[in-house]
């Protein structure tokens, strides 16, 4: 099986069904949420590529300088990548629409790739961060998006995560937002969200 530049994990969905790309957070893998979402969706492609960052040993999309700090260049390069890898397998398997699934660390390069090259119809972000204005793209007029987070997360703060989804708003994009009281865990409201935004 060709890898398309990423280390991934696959399982093969019924023709005519969906792609759902699964990204995980830094220091997690392929596995941290391959089985959430063969859940979510029994029937669709789904597809859990791991970073090809290491960060002192834990995986990651991209390159950063501190906490918060990207490495613009490289997710520059990352996000390209990204976009290549998910459009060439969606290809491969005939999909009739392409969902992104990704939490923190992999929620960011998902972000970036629905504002520099489109690509996912639908896209769940759970806690992410992006500490720029993004740039505008009309091409996210009607795309669905989800945005998941804590209210006290220290990683992600809450006012970065309302300018996330304020600015795909300003785009005519289709924005829901769930929050909880606490941090940078996943907890049982975002899962509740993340089930019926993709039913739909």
């Amino acid at each position: 099986m060709a890898n398309h530049g990423y280390v991934h994990k696959l399982k093969a969905g019924k023709p005519g069904s969906p792609i759902l790309v699964v990204l995980h957070g830094t220091g997690g893998d392929e596995n941290q949420f391959f089985g959430f979402g063969a859940e979510l969706l029994p029937d669709a492609t789904i597809v859990a590529p791991r970073g090809d960052v290491s960060e002192h040993g834990a995986a990651r999309f991209f390159k950063r300088t501190g906490e918060g700090v990207y490495d613009m260049a490289d997710l520059a390069r990352a996000t390209r990548k990204m976009a290549s890898f998910v459009k060439a397998l969606a290809a491969e398997h005939g999909a009739s629409e392409i969902i992104g699934l990704g939490y923190s660390n992999g929620a960011n390069i998902l972000a970036n790739v629905l504002v520099e090259e489109g690509v996912f119809g639908r896209a769940v972000l759970m806690h992410p961060l992006i500490p720029f204005k993004p740039r505008a793209n009309p091409e996210l007029a009607d795309r669905r998006i989800l945005i998941t987070a804590g209210g006290r997360d220290p990683i992600c703060p809450a006012p970065l995560t309302q300018a996330l989804a304020d600015y795909f708003t300003s785009q005519k994009a289709v924005v829901a937002l769930e929050w909880h009281s606490g941090g940078h865990d996943i907890r049982q409201n975002e899962i509740a969200a993340i089930g019926r935004f993709v039913e739909k």
